[in-house]
């Protein structure tokens, strides 16, 4: 047979697996490459993506703290160096006002009338009296121009560190944006899973919600925690220590806030300012820390806590053993 007419009847017998492959391809490969992630591998991703970003957040929210205290000990030191320079110059001004009375023939005038009258012991008591108060006054001059050398050299130390913060904290947005961006894809996909973006109170049981009822606490710490019930089914909000949304270490700082105490907007700096205490020693108002310091809730009693966890959801009422416990502190 000629080779032409070989490749003929080769080409008639694979034309229709040739059609049928082509058809598998378009009716099966889209519908692999397409496939709805399963309700589980969506809280997985979003899960993971969340700690993720809750980390920057605390290292976010550590970071404007840090910028914040830098700034305050700048706007102190500024401050200081008022009453400072105002010493500086009346120091400067009783120099100068001896020298000018000299020339004008104050304490020299009168020195000279008494060389003239030939007390010579009276004119040199007399000039070194002058003297005497000329360089004690220089002397203060020195220590006041001393001093001002080591506030402005830490002032320009402090103005390095407030550029290198503002820096992190500009990092750290930038970071966060990025990371947002990814959520916001997951969000899309929690739609699609839940009908839903946001946890609400109405669909989550765990929440509480307004008709939860605050445990009968006395004291600061009683306003702390009635403060954390009335927040309960607002939403997770990164950096935010409310009225609206919360992040975990902005709940804690706005609930113990209301009770008149300032704490820091960040988890591990909470922890590192606070008394800490034994499991045993837990009651109402204290503050329990979770993964390493990157979490942390108020306790309500009853081995509860409220706290705010993660993009998403919203204030809850959840098990003191929710997660890995780190620590445990009080604040009053």
């Amino acid at each position: 047979m000629p080779p032409a007419r070989r490749l003929l009847r080769v080409a008639r017998v694979l034309r229709p697996l040739l059609i049928a492959a082509a058809i598998a391809g378009v009716f099966i490969a889209p519908s692999a490459a397409h496939a709805t992630p399963s309700v589980e591998d969506l809280r997985k991703q979003i899960t993971a993506k969340s700690t993720k970003l809750e980390a920057v957040v605390e290292q976010y929210n550590k970071a404007r703290e840090d910028l914040k205290k830098s700034k305050a000990e700048a706007a102190a030191l500024e401050k200081s160096m008022k009453p400072l320079q105002a010493q500086i110059d009346a120091a400067q001004e009783r120099v100068t006002a001896i020298a000018v009375r000299a020339y004008k023939g104050g304490d020299f005038a009168a020195m000279s009338s008494v060389l003239e009258s030939g007390s010579a012991a009276t004119a040199v008591d007399r000039l070194t009296t002058i003297d005497r108060i000329a360089t004690s006054n220089q002397r203060e001059i020195d220590a006041f121009h001393a001093a001002r050398r080591d506030k402005d050299a830490r002032a320009a130390k402090l103005a390095d560190l407030v550029k290198s913060q503002q820096k992190t904290v500009d990092d750290l947005a930038a970071k966060r944006k990025t990371i947002t961006k990814e959520l916001d894809h997951l969000y899309d996909l929690r739609r699609q899973a839940y009908g839903s973006a946001q946890e609400t109170t109405s669909t989550n049981s765990n929440s509480g919600g307004s008709s939860a009822q605050a445990p009968s606490v006395s004291g600061k710490a009683g306003v702390a925690v009635r403060f954390a019930y009335g927040a309960l089914g607002k939403p997770y909000v990164w950096a935010a220590d409310g009225p609206g949304g919360y992040d975990c270490s902005g709940l804690t700082l706005a609930a113990w806030r209301a009770a008149g105490y300032s704490l820091p907007h960040n988890a591990a700096m909470q922890y590192n300012q606070l008394p800490k205490i034994s499991r045993s020693q837990l009651r109402a108002g204290d503050l329990v820390f979770y993964s390493g310091l990157g979490h942390v809730a108020i306790y309500v009693g009853n081995g509860k806590v409220i706290h705010s966890p993660t993009f998403g959801e919203v204030v809850k009422v959840a098990s003191v053993d929710m997660m890995s416990i780190y620590g445990y502190a009080r604040v009053a």
